[in-house]
């Protein structure tokens, strides 16, 4: 690890002028921390935000604020969380450990970056490391890499589970930029596809902090978070769907869903939606759901497998949400 400098931010403004000159900002560090000791990051400065004013869920309407510094087990065994967005809840419980839930934070776990063992092997070509140096991972081994929306600049996935939920409920990040106002982004926007530019994750300008993650108001319906992974705990995702699903008697009256590991960021097909919402549930919609859902789907070598996984975990997800017998 390199040296840094160490400075407390105790208001936004200040912590927006040390992030637009060149800090990092650093809450719990559960991810940062990880990336500096690899020399994968190295900030000059890290700004700890700690003790600005973000923590803390409440009411905003009828859906939720959840403060950018509010800790993953807090929002996950909040009552009105597990009550009102079950999915969320579920998604977290589903990542990481509870001593690194208990660290990780709203704002942070938007901010993670990707698990691709050629990122975290500094010897290694990387075009989200260092820009214009080549991708490993095509051509290399690839079993966790995305299927939906790569490049040939990058074919790494986001590695975050709280953030597909946050998808599929079409939460919005609440952003503080430098000149003190403030811009909401849906999470749907919120990260990038890699492009020609995979060394950006998401839409923060340099000086913005996330101050929260707002909820619309609840959906109602059969929430599921399904995550298939190589063992049952502590694993990033294969493929992981979150499930917002409504019936009215036999029929879908409102659906959405999003989708993990499959892509440089969560995704989520809004014609998927279209297309299952107000239908009969069968095996025959779900396929053609698949078949959106795959649309121009990509295998690599070692993670072709990952597109007829997604394909029977969507059909299982969708069984189980709308009570269609297997």
């Amino acid at each position: 690890m390199r040296p840094f400098e160490y400075t407390q931010a105790h208001g936004l403004e200040r912590a927006a002028l040390l992030l637009r000159d060149g800090g990092r900002a650093i809450a719990g560090g559960t991810n940062l921390l990880d990336l500096m000791k690899l020399e994968i990051e190295t900030p000059s400065e890290l700004v700890d935000i700690n003790r600005l004013p973000l923590g803390g869920i409440e009411a905003e309407g009828d859906g939720l604020r959840i403060g950018a510094l509010v800790s993953n087990s807090v929002c996950a065994a909040d009552e009105r969380v597990r009550r009102d967005y079950p999915v969320l809840s579920r998604a977290i419980l589903a990542g990481a450990t509870f001593q690194l839930r208990n660290k990780a934070t709203t704002g942070g776990n938007l901010c993670q970056r990707t698990r691709c063992n050629y990122f975290y092997n500094i010897e290694t070509p990387c075009n989200k490391r260092q820009p214009g140096s080549g991708c490993s991972a095509i051509g290399g081994f690839n079993r966790i890499h995305a299927v939906l929306g790569a490049s040939d600049q990058c074919i790494a996935t986001y590695p975050g589970d709280m953030a597909v939920a946050l998808a599929a409920l079409n939460a919005v990040v609440e952003i503080a930029k430098p000149d003190g106002r403030k811009r909401s982004v849906p999470v749907r926007g919120f990260h990038r596809l890699p492009g020609d530019t995979p060394d950006k994750d998401n839409v923060l300008e340099p000086g913005e902090v996330i101050t929260a993650v707002l909820l619309p108001p609840p959906r109602g319906g059969r929430q599921i978070y399904r995550k298939v992974r190589d063992r049952s705990s502590y694993a990033f995702a294969l493929v992981s769907i979150a499930a917002v699903v409504r019936m009215e008697g036999d029929k879908i009256a409102d659906a959405s869903l999003a989708f993990g590991s499959l892509a440089h960021k969560p995704w989520h097909d809004p014609r998927i939606d279209d297309l299952v919402r107000g239908k009969l549930p069968s095996d025959a919609l779900i396929d053609q759901a698949a078949d959106l859902l795959l649309e121009g789907a990509t295998g690599y070598g070692a993670n072709d497998f990952k597109i007829p996984l997604a394909r029977r975990t969507l059909k299982a997800v969708l069984r189980e949400a709308t009570g269609a017998a297997a």
